[in-house]
């Protein structure tokens, strides 16, 4: 079962990198940034399975990186708005 989330965590991850490098859109950049940043979590818990159980280190680094993911995810967003706001002159 885990080899399935193994090709799943590779596909999005693939798919994450196409949507990173061919466009231009900030937003759509952000966002496979998110995806890219799931696939590596998903590699992550899929891998955190060893011979004796499961490993809970590598679920402590996920749940730190999901904060971590989320809260950059909100700045870099705010961001955005502000530089598109300074471009059509509303800004202050």
């Amino acid at each position: 079962m885990s080899e399935i989330y193994l090709l799943l965590a590779a596909a999005l991850a693939g798919m994450a990198l196409v949507g990173l490098f061919r466009t231009a859109d900030l937003l759509r950049r952000v966002l496979a940034l998110n995806v890219l940043a799931s696939a590596v979590f998903l590699l992550l818990v899929s891998m955190a399975r060893t011979a004796e159980g499961v490993d809970p280190l590598p679920h402590a680094m996920v749940l730190t990186g999901i904060v971590v993911a989320v809260s950059t995810t909100a700045a870099v967003l705010a961001l955005a708005v502000q530089s598109h706001e300074r471009r059509r002159g509303e800004g202050p």
